[in-house]
């Protein structure tokens, strides 16, 4: 074994992270395309702590396959930050050693991180973990992880999850309808809030705050989940107020970020349990509709259509049922696919 001297830990990436892939070509990602599927790639930020030689160099791999490439870093006091290009797939464990003078002083590695698709997910309680089941990812590789961002982690989506109700989301079976047909793993930040109207989410808002961090520590994402609009049912927004601010949001967000994710709106007006308003439910179906036809946004999934056994009664959690949460899941899985398969869709 080589001698150790100085100690190396990585900070960066983290376990269960995953980070926005680019390259990605759906019509080159087919099992024959020339030189294998063109599934992408990214260059992952590499934060390191090193207490040795000053002069260390430092060399990286991703998977024990693969081969030693030199990791460029730029130094500061203890810490050390640098970029490996890592492919779109995962888990990857990734290992970094330090040397200097000819042998290997120390070494490290983090587990479990991957390259591929992200996205935050903000609205209200239907997104939020207001559900009736607590549902799993049922991925054996559990490749489908939620990002923390109060306290900096990522884990495996299963619900429970971070910072929401704790109730049942929709967000594990869109992934795992996903995770097969991309390849990928998937990463999800949500933000969502229950009982929030569109005004609440504008900027100078706590929850448009909320949201811009939360964009803000993923660094890149493909897109914005928006399941929202019952409470603007409820406060009778009329559409052009609705349509308006939804795009003052993405824009101001678009500012902060650096970037113009994509945002998938949902028709989410129905909550049988708390109003019956068909004309002011058709309001702002109207309202999102005219946002799926605007340059930023893309359609999401009807979720309306979901009515009946897919919606709890009084005495459960009065939102989605376990089944609803499945069929809502594979919803938003058709959304999400067509995007990433649309024109311009997967760069």
């Amino acid at each position: 074994m080589d001698e150790m001297d100085g100690t190396l830990a990585i900070r960066s990436p983290l376990p269960f992270q995953v980070i926005q892939r680019r390259g990605f070509v759906p019509a080159q990602a087919h099992e024959h395309a020339p030189g294998g599927p063109a599934l992408g790639k990214a260059d992952v930020g590499v934060l390191l702590e090193w207490d040795g030689p000053p002069d260390a160099a430092f060399d990286c791999r991703a998977g024990e396959a693969a081969a030693w490439v030199p990791l460029s870093v730029t130094r500061s006091g203890g810490l050390c930050e640098g970029r490996a290009r890592v492919p779109a797939g995962g888990w990857h464990r990734l290992e970094v050693r330090a040397a200097a003078g000819g042998r290997t002083l120390a070494r490290a590695a983090v587990e479990h991180f991957g390259v591929g698709e992200v996205f935050v997910i903000a609205g209200q309680s239907y997104a939020e973990g207001c559900n009736d089941e607590l549902l799993r990812v049922e991925d054996a590789g559990g490749r489908a992880a939620a990002c923390d961002p109060v306290r900096g982690t990522w884990a495996v989506a299963h619900d429970p999850q971070p910072n929401l109700a704790d109730g049942g989301t929709i967000w594990p079976p869109m992934c795992d309808a996903l995770l097969p047909v991309l390849r990928v793993p998937i990463g999800l930040a949500n933000v969502a809030v229950g009982s929030t109207a569109s005004r609440q989410w504008l900027p100078g808002e706590a929850l448009f705050e909320r949201l811009a961090d939360a964009g803000a520590a993923l660094g890149r994402f493909r897109a914005v989940l928006w399941q929202q609009g019952e409470s603007d049912v409820i406060e009778r927004t009329d559409a052009d107020t609705y349509v308006q601010r939804i795009e003052t949001i993405r824009a101001a967000l678009a500012r902060r970020w650096g970037f113009e994710p994509a945002w998938l709106p949902a028709k989410s007006t129905l909550h049988p349990t708390v109003y019956n308003q068909p004309a002011q439910e058709a309001v702002i179906r109207a309202a999102i509709e005219r946002l799926w036809r605007m340059p930023g946004f893309r359609p999401g999934p009807d979720t309306d259509v979901l009515g009946g056994e897919n919606r709890g009664p009084v005495g459960t959690r009065q939102h989605f049922t376990g089944l609803g949460q499945r069929r809502a899941g594979l919803m938003w899985y058709a959304a999400v696919l067509n995007l990433l398969n649309c024109a311009g869709g997967g760069g």
